[in-house]
């Protein structure tokens, strides 16, 4: 046996040893508790074969508590890049067979070098968290590379899709990194993310809690709205990331990928012309309206069960992405509140930073009342939805299918906050408020006056609706730009998308502006 072959041989073998991450108990132990190994989640989620490790011999150099002696392979951490559906992608999967995936200075190192190689690339980055947080032996290098991957989180934000799987244990300060990235994907019943765990707030204030309904994809995707999607399984979740890519450029300089969905763009949907109800305090799915309007009836829906009064989501229209932010009249009558216009904000941003255009479809009657929102901040959330839509400078249409009042009118992306095109249906209801309040105000001496005040007060609320209970007064001041049926809404939105693809707009230079958080 000659040098090179020794050589080769040697090679081959420190491969297979790494391969077998944390050995045959570690890895029967993972698959125990209904969880993919690291390596069997990157197979997944990338095209067969394409794959490419970097960082494979990295080890750990820590000589504190005995740790000299503890070999971790690649030190708990897969990183590399690949290909999902034949585009580039920077991806990093940490290994729990291996010390819990528990992240030291190299463990970071090796975190920090694909984030920045997916920087210079342009590519999107995909992290799968399984981990029992820092790896104390390293003391404060293990808090420094955190720190080093929050660092890069924020610096990538906005210029390539940042996107976090859940997967295990994520706990202290490993949960702040998913938390800067764009999207949280979470898996049931495996997988859980807090700062604080249940023995300590036990000691601490005495409550009693399980680690799946302090922070479990059921308690972040319901209550906190930390985390944007609750899987199944791991193989679920990593199915979704793909779907996901699918509508998203590769980088903010990219407009997302044209798909040939083969559905007629001049569709028409008569059922549409029948979807609003003839009483005003009935309610109505708008998703049954949103699916109507687009490709293959198709939504991709983040945030699903948190702020369910507004839906967001990734659609196609004509092959070419969308991001539709409605309101929900199935929920709370779709008012706007604290976590709706947080849900929505968050939402456009995302889409004007990676070139998706967006669809707003408005029957909002107006913000939520109650001392607790006015407390919470109502006025300081509900500002964010002004901003970020003033913000924007991608193609913006909208429609109004009901109601539209007062404040809410203007944060659902009137044409005064920069809506390109603006489209109601008949049934479009443009005013400061509601009938019924308007007539109380307007006509309260009157109404009070009267021989019979109840015929008084429903004439006047009568004489409300026929001046202002319509789109009309709005379209002959130009702030709707055309009054359509609602049947043919999918052609009419197709043609003014088109009509706007080759949008340039800019804003005022200047270092960045200051939302009101």
């Amino acid at each position: 046996m000659g040098i090179v072959e020794d050589k080769i041989n040697d090679l081959k073998a420190r491969q297979a040893k790494v391969l077998e991450m944390g050995g045959e108990k570690a890895v029967a132990a993972q698959r125990e508790k209904g969880k993919l190994t690291a390596r069997e989640r990157i197979n997944l989620l990338f095209d067969d074969g394409t794959f490419r490790e970097i960082d494979m011999f990295v080890s750990h150099r820590c000589d504190n508590f005995g740790m000299e002696n503890v070999d971790i392979p690649a030190d708990g951490v897969i990183t590399g890049h690949g290909l999902v559906d034949g585009r580039a992608v920077f991806a990093f999967a940490q290994d729990f067979t291996a010390r819990a995936g528990s992240l030291g200075e190299m463990h970071s190192k090796k975190i920090c070098k694909v984030m920045d190689l997916a920087m210079k690339a342009g590519a999107p980055f995909v992290g799968i968290n399984d981990s029992g947080g820092a790896r104390i032996q390293e003391g404060v290098d293990a808090l420094s590379g955190y720190g080093q991957i929050f660092f890069r989180n924020s610096a990538a934000s906005g210029v390539i899709p940042q996107i976090s799987a859940i997967m295990g244990p994520t706990a202290g300060g490993a949960v702040y990194s998913p938390a800067m990235t764009d999207y949280v994907f979470m898996v049931k019943n495996s997988s859980y993310m807090f700062i604080t765990g249940p023995d300590v707030i036990k000691s601490v204030t005495g409550e009693e809690i399980s680690f799946e309904e302090l922070g479990g994809a059921k308690a972040h995707n319901e209550k906190s709205g930390v985390a944007h999607f609750a899987c199944e399984s791991d193989e679920d979740a990593i199915d979704r990331i793909k779907r996901l890519l699918s509508y998203l450029p590769s980088n903010n300089m990219e407009d997302p990928p044209y798909v040939d969905t083969r559905d007629d763009r001049n569709r028409t949907d008569e059922a549409l012309n029948a979807i609003i109800p003839d009483n005003p305090n009935k309610s109505y799915d708008i998703k049954d309206v949103i699916r109507s309007i687009v490709d293959n009836n198709e939504i991709f829906e983040p945030h699903e069960y948190f702020a369910r009064n507004i839906v967001v989501c990734l659609a196609r229209l004509n092959g070419r992405t969308v991001g539709i932010i409605a309101n929900q009249p199935n929920v709370l009558a779709g008012c706007l509140d604290i976590n709706a216009s947080d849900k929505a904000t968050r939402f456009i941003r995302f889409c004007d930073a990676f070139n998706i255009p967006m669809l707003t479809i408005a029957d909002v009657p107006g913000y939520l009342p109650g001392s607790q929102q006015e407390w919470g901040g109502i006025i300081r959330h509900g500002a964010k939805l002004l901003w970020c839509y003033s913000e924007a400078t991608v193609p913006k249409l909208l429609l109004v299918t009901r109601k539209d009042y007062g404040g809410s009118y203007l944060a659902m992306c009137s044409k005064d906050l920069g809506a390109d095109m603006a489209f109601a249906w008949p049934t479009a209801e443009i005013a400061v408020m509601g009938a019924a309040g308007a007539a109380n105000i307007i006509h309260r001496k009157e109404i009070k006056e009267a021989q019979d005040p109840e015929a008084k007060r429903q004439e006047k609320i009568d004489e409300y609706n026929d001046l202002f209970s319509n789109p009309y007064i709005a379209a002959s001041r130009g702030y709707i730009d055309a009054v359509i049926l609602p049947s043919e809404t999918r052609p009419r939105l197709i043609d003014a998308l088109e009509a706007l693809c080759t949008k340039r707009e800019t804003r005022p230079p200047k270092k960045h502006g200051n939302i009101p958080m």
